[in-house]
C-alpha cells in the first residue's frame, strides 16, 4: 500500500518508519458504507526529534506549521478530501511533502537598497516650494 512509501525530496529522504498513521471515520459523503470504514488519514510526523531533519530545515519547518504542531513538537496532517484510504494516504504525503520543499529552500537574505540623491534632492526641493507656497499665503504682519 503507498502508505509504506518513504519520502524524498531533494537531498532529504525520511523513510516510512518515521511516519505514523492513524485512520478514523471521515465526514462527509460515502452513504450507508461511510459509517463502517476509516478513510481519513492522520499522519504524524515527529519534526522536532528527527534525526532526518537538519536543524536549519526544521527551524524553518516549524515556523511554517505552527498551527498543525501537537505540544511535543508531532505536525498532524490530515486529509478526508477522498472517500477511499489509499487517495487520502497519498494526499497526506503530498502535503508533507510540499511543507518539505518549502523548508529546504534558505531564504534570501534583504539588503537594504540605497535611496538615489536625485530621490533625496526631489523630496527636499517639493518641501521647499510648499513651504513657499504655504509661506505666501500668511498676510504680512501690520
Amino acid at each position: 500500500m503507498s502508505k509504506e512509501k518513504e519520502i524524498r525530496v531533494g537531498s532529504l529522504e525520511i523513510p516510512a518508519a518515521a511516519l505514523e498513521w492513524q485512520f478514523v471515520r471521515s465526514s462527509g459523503p460515502g452513504g450507508q458504507h461511510v459509517n463502517r470504514t476509516s478513510s481519513k488519514a492522520i499522519l504524524r510526523f515527529d519534526a522536532v526529534h528527527s534525526p532526518h531533519l537538519s536543524d536549519d530545515v526544521r527551524r524553518r519547518l516549524l515556523d511554517r506549521v505552527r498551527a498543525r504542531l501537537t505540544r511535543d513538537g508531532t505536525i498532524l496532517i490530515s486529509s478526508q478530501r477522498h472517500r477511499d484510504q489509499s487517495r487520502n494516504v497519498a494526499d497526506c504525503l503530498e502535503k508533507l511533502t510540499e511543507l518539505l520543499k518549502r523548508a529546504l529552500i534558505v531564504p534570501k537574505k534583504r539588503r537594504r537598497t540605497k535611496m538615489p540623491r536625485s530621490v533625496i534632492a526631489k523630496r527636499l526641493d517639493t518641501k521647499r516650494r510648499r513651504s513657499a507656497t504655504k509661506r505666501l499665503r500668511h498676510r504680512a504682519e501690520e
